[in-house]
């Protein structure tokens, strides 16, 4: 068993072969052990629609019940839901949610939440080499738990905070990709009277139309194609697989995280925004102009960390993470953005209108370089070491929160290194074609001379 499905933020890997009876058994009895040291008397888990989820849960169960700590069941639910258990009623102390994501139908996984923390870092590594050093634990079947219904209160919950939607007129499109979204977008556009249509919203985790990662562009085709057909779809909505992520489109573009971002910070007044490492320049410069925006590290994980220390009303990522502690939580809900990007549309706001007026910047979009993670980190850490003898001569600062930011005159470059998967990867973007591909060129020449000293 690798050490390597402990990652950054979450537990990630492959169900069978790293994801097994005695790993997971062994999991849940140090989790729950875990939970009670931290005063936690109970545990609220839920599941996506992997194929995999009711074995691991069954397995999972079994170890936390050897933990002697109380479980309550909320059955398939989108990981928001979960996150979503701790605040609504102070009934749980800790949850777990079991889930790949937006990962490939035979991965899966485990988000954990202790005390509204959630459990990643360090610290989880630690942990983890605990749990593989005891796979031999003896812990028998036991599938003890209450079920708890946390849909309904949810569902009931968005339906009072978005009432003014109730009979929207503009019509939209929503890809719920098989995943966990669609337990609620199907009752809650019904009871919303939206004008909708919905796609792929049976939870099914085979996958069967596209893979659950809205982020690659193969798997928006099908909604594309529902927009291009349907005249009067002004916009759309795509879910990856646990609803923690959102990608908007309209008939002509798609909207990023930091550019949904933008929009929502529009509609607070004077606010305190975070973005990570990867939002565009556009973000940091404009919202700079109306209120606070800080940078921070990529991933869910550090960015709920930060929102806590920095009083942030709103975050983002620009894989489509979106984070409101203003009238919320302050975790990543997708369908809570989704309802707020309705509730702009309602308002009023020419959303599109309002992208198109940004300062019209040139991106290089993500570029994943494969890299083993026993050294990707030391050759981001050598690679920085390079950019400190000025061996870049335009550089104008670098940024060292999470891999290398580094900003030119008129633009930018980004090399890091995936907390959760074996890559490198890149982002460039600049005020012309030309400038982007000169700094990309300029920083990747550099960059594959020491990655070649590993």
């Amino acid at each position: 068993m690798k050490e390597t499905i402990f990652r950054e933020y979450d537990i990630r890997g492959l169900y069978g072969s790293e994801l097994n009876e005695k790993f997971v058994k062994a999991l849940g009895y140090f989790l729950g052990l875990k939970m009670k040291e931290s005063s936690c008397e109970n545990v609220s888990v839920g599941y996506d629609a992997r194929y995999s989820n009711k074995e691991l849960f069954s397995y999972l169960v079994s170890g936390l019940n050897k933990a002697k700590i109380k479980i309550y069941s909320l059955g398939l639910v989108p990981t928001p839901l979960g996150y979503f258990s701790l605040y609504e009623g102070k009934k749980f102390d800790a949850n777990i949610m079991i889930t790949g994501s937006h990962n490939p139908k035979d991965y899966n996984g485990f988000k954990i939440t202790i005390k509204k923390d959630s459990f990643f870092g360090e610290e989880l590594k630690i942990f983890g080499k605990k749990v593989l050093s005891n796979l031999d634990l003896e812990i028998k079947d036991d599938l003890n738990y209450e079920e708890y219904d946390i849909l309904s209160i949810y569902i009931n919950f968005m339906l009072e905070q978005f009432k003014d939607l109730k009979n929207l007129k503009t019509k939209i499109a929503i890809d719920c990709a098989n995943g966990a979204s669609g337990v609620v977008i199907k009752p809650l556009v019904e009871k919303l009277a939206l004008n909708a249509t919905i796609l792929f919203d049976k939870p099914d985790g085979q996958f069967p139309n596209h893979e659950p990662d809205p982020t690659e562009p193969e798997n928006l085709l099908a909604l594309q194609d529902c927009v291009k057909k349907d005249k009067d779809i002004k916009f759309a909505f795509a879910f990856d697989g646990d609803a923690d992520r959102v990608v908007a489109l309209s008939r002509d573009r798609i909207f990023c995280g930091d550019e949904l971002c933008y929009l929502f910070a529009k509609d607070i007044d004077n606010p305190r925004v975070l973005a990570d490492v990867k939002a565009s320049k556009n973000l940091f410069d404009e919202v700079a102009k109306f209120g606070t925006i800080l940078m921070s590290k990529s991933g869910h994980s550090n960015i709920k960390k930060m929102i806590k220390e920095h009083n942030i009303d709103l975050a983002a990522e620009v894989s489509g993470h979106i984070f409101f502690k203003h009238r919320y939580f302050g975790f990543d809900d997708a369908i809570y953005a989704f309802l707020r990007t309705l509730e702009l549309i309602n308002k009023g706001y020419d959303i599109e209108k309002m992208i198109q007026s940004l300062p019209k910047l040139y991106t290089i979009d993500e570029v994943k370089i494969k890299s083993d993670d026993k050294v990707k980190f030391k050759i981001i850490e050598a690679f920085k070491d390079e950019l400190k003898k000025g061996v870049l001569k335009d550089l104008k600062s670098l940024c060292e929160i999470d891999g290398a930011r580094m900003d030119f005159e008129n633009g930018w470059g980004l090399v890091r290194a995936s907390n959760t998967t074996p890559y490198i990867i890149t982002r460039f973007e600049a005020n012309t074609e030309e400038e982007v591909k000169r700094i990309q060129d300029m920083i990747m020449n550099l960059f594959n001379e020491v990655k070649l000293k590993f």
